[in-house]
């Protein structure tokens, strides 16, 4: 079997991106973002892209790279609000929002890496949200049809993988990272340790490794604090 492990993100991009594509990105907040790739896809130039995503990074970090060089064209997200950049270019028209509740955007991605094209939730009823969609009736209430999500290339971050491509994450950055990782046929993985194949228990496994069609070790590793808020601290006796 060809191996699945790349040298670097820029040689596991080679091929794969075009102006106009669909991206999904893993993470939550900027906890488990795909760092080392998304590096990748800056320097790439590729330009004019769509992201679904989380979260749109902060202005120097993650996805707001990407937005502050103007390659991109619209965010599919939920959560936007610590990135002032992709607020101004909102506001200016520059750049296009579907802004989603958190768990429709984590069932959409899910239902598009299923094969379903649409699903009723409750969620957004009577908002702005559902404006434009199909409203239909369930044990006399109303629901609000969203459609699959389905990706060009998808990018996740593990904590370990093997080389086959079974994924581990850990604590936060399972929220959004397994869902990503089945919603495109092109799906590329960034893993902070690779071990060889069998190094992983099959019980520990999250993602299995058929979802996964090239791997990296990923070299950033910074796990920033989106936004850190402490208390002042309680002076001593």
């Amino acid at each position: 079997m060809r191996t699945k492990v790349f040298p670097d993100a820029g040689a596991a991009l080679s091929g794969l991106l075009r102006d106009e594509m669909t991206i999904a990105v893993g993470g939550f907040g900027l906890c488990g973002i795909p760092e080392t790739l998304i590096d990748a896809v800056l320097a790439s130039g590729a330009t004019r892209l769509t992201f679904i995503s989380n979260n749109a990074g902060v202005d120097d970090y993650g996805l707001g790279l990407l937005i502050r060089e103007k390659r991109v064209k619209r965010m599919i997200s939920s959560y936007v609000g610590e990135n002032r950049e992709f607020e101004r270019q909102y506001l200016a028209g520059e750049l296009e929002i579907e802004f989603n509740p958190q768990g429709t955007l984590a069932e959409r991605i899910r239902a598009g890496g299923a094969g379903i094209p649409a699903f009723y939730t409750r969620t957004g009823v009577g908002t702005a949200l559902a404006t434009g969609k199909e409203i239909r009736q369930f044990g006399g209430e109303d629901f609000v049809m969203e459609t699959g999500l389905v990706a060009d290339l998808a990018l996740v971050k593990a904590w370990q993988a093997d080389e086959f491509g079974n994924l581990v994450y850990r604590k936060s950055a399972r929220n959004f990272n397994p869902v990503v990782a089945t919603c495109s046929q092109m799906t590329l993985a960034e893993a902070e340790q690779i071990v060889p194949t069998g190094g992983i228990a099959s019980d520990h496994v999250h993602t299995p490794g058929v979802f996964v069609k090239r791997l990296i070790l990923a070299r950033r590793n910074e796990k920033r604090i989106e936004r850190r808020t402490v208390r002042p601290a309680k002076e001593l006796p």
